[in-house]
């Protein structure tokens, strides 16, 4: 089952209207924030990409990190638009050659993200990217990659933040800046 938005006219949606959710998915009790509505749609699409880069106007920005997997298509397009590298952080055992390695804590368990050891140069300063800011875990363990390898991490920037999950106060207390362009209650 799912929820649709309310219907706005077309020049009058936000980001939030362009994102669904799915009832029960993946376990009963959770309702799933579905970004690929708003990736399947231009103006959506756009606009996201669009308020991402906004916050970040006139930031020195040398590489966007995104964070598997919908981080890569938000980052992506987010470094085109910058004119800047972008390097993907993904999770254990999906790149070749060299890599580092950061274990962080999941509800129940542990997982590992990896990036490339010559992804970034000493003193590179980059973006994080990422559909979801829930407990902050995935991108704690991003920042701590970057500073692995001697970037600066300027912001984490999500379309879509939990506040219930504590994310944002994790990565603040991290010292990093962290931009959402929408919010929803509840996990």
């Amino acid at each position: 089952m799912e929820n649709r938005p309310e219907k706005r006219r077309r020049d009058d949606r936000t980001v939030r209207d362009y994102i669904r959710t799915i009832v029960d998915f993946p376990h009963e009790g959770i309702l799933f924030r579905d970004v690929t509505t708003l990736f399947a749609d231009a103006r959506g699409f756009r606009m996201a990409v669009d308020q991402l880069l906004a916050a970040y106007a006139g930031e020195d920005i040398d590489k966007v990190v995104g964070l598997e997997a919908r981080g890569f298509i938000l980052g992506g397009a987010v470094a085109h638009q910058l004119s800047v590298g972008f390097v993907p952080i993904r999770k254990k055992g999906k790149l070749p050659g060299a890599v580092i390695s950061q274990a962080y804590a999941l509800e129940y368990g542990e997982a590992v993200m990896e990036m490339h050891d010559d992804a970034l140069k000493p003193g590179e300063r980059v973006l994080i990217v990422d559909d979801l800011l829930a407990t902050g875990g995935t991108a704690a363990a991003g920042i701590s990659l970057c500073r692995r390898l001697g970037a600066e991490v300027v912001g984490c920037a999500f379309v879509i933040e939990l506040p219930e999950l504590g994310g944002r106060t994790l990565l603040e207390g991290l010292g990093h800046e962290v931009h959402a362009l929408t919010s929803f209650e509840g996990a």
